[in-house]
């Protein structure tokens, strides 16, 4: 077994030593290092070399998960792809070595605390949408299409893919507003009235 060690800080001012001299007393022979923010996975350039260098039966050690990843998600996928290639990973300062059935259900715990937490959020947020509606003070997310736009190219005749291609939408979009129950079809073409439907008319 191979032990490899990250070591990263977010800012240019920080310090990487405590972590390198930590990781040296782990047993790692090498050490990859880098001043990244952690919100993007893409910019941590350093530890997709690593990541791409590591074997079967190698171990990738870290001080702290936080150093390794910002959210559950990015930790959760970076995981999986470990497991993936049958490398664990252990941290210094926290009981967590998937080596292990100890740090394995360590580890597995966080997942199941952040799913709850995530839960909660959007169980809160449900219920302050429906406090809002009950006030009448919701009024929902920001419309994702413009209605003026498309019934004008409706009017022209133009198809829902031509629609979606000059919006810059999708073509779903599009069908979903031609499948309201306040579009009249006149013929091939369909013409909304925001009042409700009216009786059919040419064009």
């Amino acid at each position: 077994m191979t032990l490899f060690g990250y070591a990263r800080v977010s800012t240019s001012e920080q310090d990487l030593r405590i972590q390198e001299t930590a990781l040296r007393a782990a047993g790692c022979q090498t050490i990859r290092s880098e001043k990244k923010s952690g919100s993007e996975r893409g910019a941590r350039t350093e530890l997709q070399v690593l990541l791409d260098f590591l074997r079967k039966g190698d171990t990738l050690v870290v001080t702290r998960i936080d150093r390794l990843a910002r959210s559950m998600k990015d930790l959760q996928d970076i995981v999986h792809e470990l497991k993936g290639k049958g490398i664990a990973l252990k941290a210094t300062e926290q009981p967590i070595d998937t080596s292990t059935a100890a740090g394995k259900a360590f580890l597995d715990m966080l997942g199941v605390f952040a799913e709850f937490e995530t839960n909660l959020r959007r169980e809160r947020q449900l219920e302050g949408i429906e406090a809002a509606k009950a006030r009448g003070v919701y009024r929902g997310g920001k419309p994702r299409i413009d209605p003026d736009a498309v019934r004008k190219l409706i009017a022209e005749g133009m198809k829902p893919a031509h629609i979606a291609r000059q919006l810059n939408i999708s073509r779903g979009t599009v069908y979903k507003f031609l499948a309201r129950p306040d579009t009249v079809t006149a013929g091939d073409t369909q013409v909304y009235f925001p009042e409700g439907p009216k009786a059919p008319i040419s064009i």
